[in-house]
């Protein structure tokens, strides 16, 4: 290829680049409807995308409005933007130069309803809101899918495993998950289960004992925010099979007899030998008769 075709090539693969980057359209991704437990936490997942060269942070400034008034801002850089009611309760989460504008509200209050959208602004050049990828907040005062295995027969000295689990929206501050059962050592897990929900689980693994049998065995979930739920189980447990109190009274029986037989065979045998020698002659009667024979003649 002559240096001329090279030149035409590289020209040609700068504009399909940039053609590529120029003609994306604003646009926003995010989960429209998300449930959120009061006084907790809520995360709110958002990406985004604009026309042009991809710009970093400093270039790029993130606002979070409600849909009804975008005047009414619940998270700016500058602080005295945002309304009383949301004020040092909002938090951006993501990087604009990744074009992440995933948004935190904490202590979440029943009227934090929204919808709430997202403006991205290129200082001095463009902005724009994305009205139609807004979210709608549904605060609840009960926490969702609280979880625990329940077990209906554990056996006595088998390692047994319980799951204790829970949904929520706040990955920034999950919740903690704890065991009534002494000296315990559960795994604990935090896993996205997709559109803004989490699940925290806590496995707990443990021996059973003869004295755990019709106790309960409780999980306690303290959320960030202070709301704690407890859940209970009762422990069944089967004791393992021992024969001990069969084993000994039947080993002694055994003994018993066993030691009884040894001593009347050597008795029978000694009292045999004795009659043995009475019918010989040899003994005491033998004897004497042999004596008395003597004395006659």
């Amino acid at each position: 290829m002559s240096s001329h075709g090279r030149v035409l090539f590289r020209w040609i693969c700068l504009q399909v680049i940039f053609a590529s980057v120029l003609s994306e359209d604003w646009e926003a991704n995010v989960v429209p409807e998300i449930k959120a437990l009061t006084t907790s936490c809520v995360v709110l997942p958002c990406t985004f995308k604009y026309p042009g060269a991809q710009l970093p942070d400093s270039r790029l400034r993130a606002i979070w409005h409600t849909k009804e008034k975008q005047d009414q801002i619940i998270y700016h850089e500058d602080r005295t933007r945002v309304i009383d009611n949301f004020k040092d309760r909002t938090t951006l989460l993501g990087r604009l130069s990744e074009k992440n504008c995933t948004l935190e509200i904490d202590k979440v209050r029943n009227h934090d309803n929204g919808p709430f959208c997202f403006r991205a602004e290129i200082p001095q050049k463009d902005q724009y809101s994305f009205l139609k990828s807004c979210v709608t907040v549904k605060p609840t005062d009960e926490p969702e899918n609280l979880q625990l295995d329940k077990k209906e027969f554990l056996e006595e000295g088998e390692p047994v495993s319980f799951r204790c689990s829970v949904k929520h929206t706040c990955p920034s501050h999950p919740p903690t998950i704890t065991w009534s059962y002494p000296n315990s050592n559960p795994t604990v897990n935090h896993r996205d289960i997709s559109n803004g929900n989490w699940e925290a689980e806590s496995l707990l693994t443990l021996i059973p004992k003869e004295k755990d049998a019709h106790t309960f065995l409780t999980c306690t979930i303290k959320f960030h925010g202070g709301t704690t739920r407890t859940i209970t189980t009762p422990l069944y447990v089967k004791r393992k099979e021992n024969y001990l109190h069969i084993i000994i009274p039947v080993a002694a029986a055994l003994g018993t007899a066993l030691l009884f037989g040894v001593m009347c065979f050597f008795m029978s045998k000694k009292y045999k030998s004795q009659i043995q020698e009475l019918q010989s002659g040899n003994g005491f009667l033998g004897r004497m008769s042999r004596m008395s024979q003597s004395l006659q003649e």
